[in-house]
């Protein structure tokens, strides 16, 4: 067997080790959170009053809700800008440049500047659209991305063939490529949402640590305690895992209401996660004929 083929089985037996041990992490992680969180789970952790976090649920949710509708647009906007409109040369180069550094910033350094520029500036105390903003902020390099990405790896003859027909480039960017491209965006969708359930540090200063419902005004929008009030104080799941572990003194209940959100949590997230992978699996299949 020649040297090179060595390395290659080596390196081969090397991947695969550590994607093993990796995935039995992983999976060793899951199963740990949601046992802690059954293990001192109490029915009254499923309520809106006292230990119940089903408020910082529904918070979480529609927190994510209002951050995709900002970052899905722009993100896919850019990443179509930059595969079919933005010339080659430094220009572009420096775009990209800026999306990766913005990528890559901490949280905390997002949430600051979401505090600066949506409560200071505005004027208003925390709420919930202050936060979306703030995780769109994070969201948007991610879809943009996987956009950019997702169009150039189509084959080409998708482009040329619809150019043939007599599309213009408008339409055959939202018939053609958009949706052959769709599948792989929605990747970059999960994992936007996916950083917004589980993130703490930049929503601690734009959407707060309280929340105030009253689930009978829930469809007055404007009622300052209606929960569909974006302009509203709004503590998420991750949030109320934070609280729950820093003043616990405060709670004898503490330590299990933080496992439990940690299991709701982790099985909002997963449940986000098979459910659009589930859309992008019947989108690909569309898009390969049935196959």
């Amino acid at each position: 067997m020649s040297g090179a083929k060595k390395k290659d089985r080596f390196m081969t037996g090397l991947f695969y080790v550590i994607g093993w041990i990796m995935l039995i992490f992983l999976v060793y992680l899951t199963c740990t959170i949601l046992f802690d969180g059954i293990k001192g789970f109490k029915p009254e952790f499923l309520g809106v009053a006292g230990n119940g976090i089903f408020n910082q649920f529904f918070n979480t949710i529609y927190l994510v809700f209002l951050s995709l509708l900002v970052s899905v647009p722009i993100g896919i906007g850019a990443g179509v800008y930059l595969a079919e409109y933005a010339k080659k040369g430094k220009f572009l180069t420096m775009l990209e440049i800026c999306i990766e550094s913005l990528s890559s910033l901490p949280s905390i350094v997002i949430g600051l500047f979401g505090y600066l520029a949506f409560i200071l500036w505005t004027g208003m105390s925390w709420n919930i659209i202050a936060g979306a903003l703030t995780i769109s902020i994070l969201s948007i390099p991610l879809i943009t991305t996987e956009t950019n990405d997702a169009i150039q790896a189509l084959p080409i003859e998708y482009k040329e063939g619809s150019l043939g027909l007599g599309a213009t480039k408008s339409e055959t960017i939202r018939k053609v490529l958009i949706p052959a491209a769709m599948p792989q965006i929605l990747t970059g969708v999960i994992m936007a949402a996916g950083r917004g359930f589980g993130e703490a540090a930049a929503l601690l200063y734009t959407s707060g640590q309280s929340t105030y419902v009253n689930w009978q005004n829930f469809w007055k929008v404007t009622s300052p305690t209606s929960p569909l009030n974006p302009f509203r104080a709004g503590e998420t799941l991750s949030l109320h895992i934070w609280v729950m572990r820093t003043e616990g003194a405060l709670n004898k209940d503490a330590t299990q209401i933080a496992n439990f959100t940690s299991a709701v949590l982790v099985l909002l997230a997963l449940l986000f996660t098979l459910v659009t992978r589930h859309i992008s699996d019947k989108m690909r299949k569309r898009n390969n004929g049935g196959n």
